[in-house]
């Protein structure tokens, strides 16, 4: 199914805090497959409630991709561009929080692979401590080992998740941070469950051993 003539593109959204005057306050919330109904024949506020409701698990899911808060909103924005251009293609078989989520993590990869080019590496942080998700963990108790060792930790995180490939990357953000099922990153990855479980478990076993010793140091 074609965009409806004349339909126009936004060039640009708010993509991490609700949209002024948001639509769930304005009428009754649509579901995901009606928005998109609705987003296909025309209507762009159809269009502006995905935003809404799905930018922040896609800016989430960009950060903890990228390492970086720049990078992650340029991932956002171009998410749902390409989501907006290639609507009338969506077939609905997976729901369209699934395929937003591909469009993202195709997006996070090509900043990856860009920057790998470059031999650059990484930032877990963006510089002002804002979402730095080692900060963001629940603590116990500010003992002095924790303090001195939450800046090796970061830069460690930081050194590990870039050393795994695209995939194992890809597969260990959307399994343990997003919490998604295997069936599910299998559907984001466009891969088998046995293949997203395979990277995953590469993941870990790459991750578990380069924070190896710094768990020895705490015990």
């Amino acid at each position: 199914m074609e965009l409806q003539e004349g339909y126009e593109l936004p060039t640009k959204f708010q993509l991490t805090t609700p949209l002024p005057g948001s639509l769930k306050s304005s009428r009754m919330e649509l579901t995901d497959a009606a928005a998109v109904s609705r987003a296909r024949a025309g209507d762009a506020d159809a269009f502006r409630e995905l935003v809404e409701r799905h930018s922040r698990s896609l800016f989430r899911l960009a950060f903890l991709m990228t390492g970086n808060r720049h990078d992650a909103e340029d991932v956002v924005q171009e998410s749902f561009l390409r989501a907006f251009r290639q609507l009338g293609g969506f077939d609905g078989r997976a729901s369209f929080g699934t395929w937003v989520n591909r469009i993202a993590v195709n997006c996070s990869l090509d900043v990856m692979r860009a920057r790998r080019r470059d031999n650059g590496r990484l930032p877990l942080d963006n510089g002002d401590g804002a979402e730095d998700p080692v900060a963001q963990l629940p603590s116990t108790g500010p003992t002095p080992e924790r303090i001195a060792l939450s800046g090796e930790v970061r830069e460690r995180v930081a050194e590990a998740m870039e050393d795994l490939s695209p995939t194992e990357r890809s597969a260990f953000v959307l399994r343990h941070f997003e919490g998604m099922r295997i069936e599910d990153v299998g559907r984001v990855l466009e891969c088998q469950p046995g293949a997203a479980k395979h990277s995953v478990f590469r993941a870990v076993r790459k991750l578990r051993r380069a924070l190896e010793p710094l768990v020895s140091v705490t015990k």
